[in-house]
């Protein structure tokens, strides 16, 4: 069952949703709890997953991808976490697939597009970017890890941590200051590092109470040096790089919300029909009933609010307050559904042998990674009132 056809859906996005749900079925549900218990995805996963297709899907044929639009992207990612797969929906191809290549696509000189780009349409080569740290996240002007200029190379001294795709990554996107003579988020610039670099280390894959199986690690440069071709964009030009770019990764977050919402929902209504209370099926007692009616209300609102924003990134019309929405009523609301939804399961819904426990400690980062709710209140009003 799905909340609504999306109204810039074609049988062309019907094809390629039908080959998501089978490799998910085939490559990932017989497999996904052993590495829930291993705390990582194993890396031929993501080759398998570029042999189908669904590594690149918005990246030009020219470059290895499949020169679709965001749209195409946006029904891998709905797909995934419709099924329950959020570690897919976010921290792997919402990292990967819906920010790293394009910012490489958008940023990139000539040669990193060739170098990089066909690589990551494959999953030989699996990106991460290494923005927070151990005493900055969401706020960039806290940023201490550095690039000096030494020749025409840089050395890169410093730390990150909650690194998605920390483990599996053969190149990582690095956030520095590269100009420490300016405050603030000015004198940042990003730098490409490849994972065999001198200097380079992974610290541990952390544990979280959710998103078992995605990498998330500490990552640490000790004099890395990288030759001068390793800056993406302008120097001292990521910070600008970095917004210009949060809209998709704000909205690739929303869609997960949204997938992750339609599937808890589909679940729960499977469930109410069949479980029987008091000699009658849940789902014909009223508090059920209404329950269920509000938060099918909410999440088919939303979609249509998140289908008007994928049309408008798909024409590069989507606004940064905008994208900022859409992130923050989602996450929120993916939090509160997918709790009722898991309170109507009853105590079955706090056994792990039931999805939607899952759902419920996956669902929590959301409304933090990418930007808490809080900050997305504040670029939201900045919008609408100033500073």
């Amino acid at each position: 069952m799905y909340l609504a056809e999306r109204s810039w859906m074609t049988e062309e996005h019907e094809v390629l949703r039908d080959t998501v749900e089978k490799f998910i079925v085939a490559q990932i549900t017989p497999y996904y709890e052993e590495w829930e218990a291993a705390g990582i995805v194993p890396r031929e996963v993501w080759e398998k997953l570029g042999s189908c297709g669904l590594l690149s899907p918005d990246i030009p044929e020219r470059y290895g991808g499949a020169g679709g639009s965001f749209t195409h992207l946006a029904v891998i990612l709905n797909e995934f976490a419709r099924h329950g797969y959020a570690v897919f929906a976010g921290s792997m191809l919402g990292v990967h697939s819906g920010i790293a290549n394009h910012y490489i696509l958008n940023h990139g000189s000539k040669e990193q597009k060739q170098r990089y780009l066909p690589s990551m349409a494959s999953g030989e080569t699996v990106t991460a970017i290494a923005m927070t740290e151990p005493a900055a996240g969401s706020d960039l002007q806290g940023v201490q890890t550095v690039a000096e200029r030494e020749g025409n190379g840089y050395i890169i001294n410093g730390a990150k941590t909650f690194i998605s795709n920390g483990q599996n990554c053969d190149t990582v996107i690095v956030v520095a200051k590269t100009d420490r003579s300016v405050a603030g988020s000015r004198g940042i610039s990003l730098l490409m590092v490849d994972a065999n670099s001198d200097g380079f280390t992974r610290g541990r894959n952390l544990e979280k109470i959710g998103l078992h199986c995605a990498d998330t690690s500490e990552l640490f440069f000790d004099n890395v040096r990288v030759e001068g071709d390793a800056l993406l964009g302008t120097e001292h030009g990521g910070f600008s790089v970095l917004m210009n770019e949060l809209p998709r990764e704000r909205l690739t977050l929303a869609i997960g919300s949204l997938g992750a919402i339609e599937g808890a929902l589909n679940w729960t209504v499977e469930y109410i029909r069949e479980r029987q209370a008091f000699g009658q099926a849940l789902s014909s007692f009223q508090n059920t009933r209404f329950k269920v009616a509000e938060m099918m209300t909410e999440a088919r609102a939303l979609r249509s609010f998140i289908d008007d924003c994928i049309a408008s990134l798909s024409v590069g019309a989507l606004d940064s307050a905008t994208a900022s929405m859409a992130k923050l009523k989602s996450t929120e609301a993916q939090g509160e559904i997918v709790d009722s939804c898991l309170q109507l399961f009853g105590g079955y819904g706090y056994m792990r042998e039931f999805p939607i426990s899952r759902a419920f400690v996956d669902a929590r980062v959301q409304r933090i990674y990418g930007g808490t709710s809080e900050i997305m209140k504040e670029i939201i009003a900045r919008d609408l009132l100033g500073r």
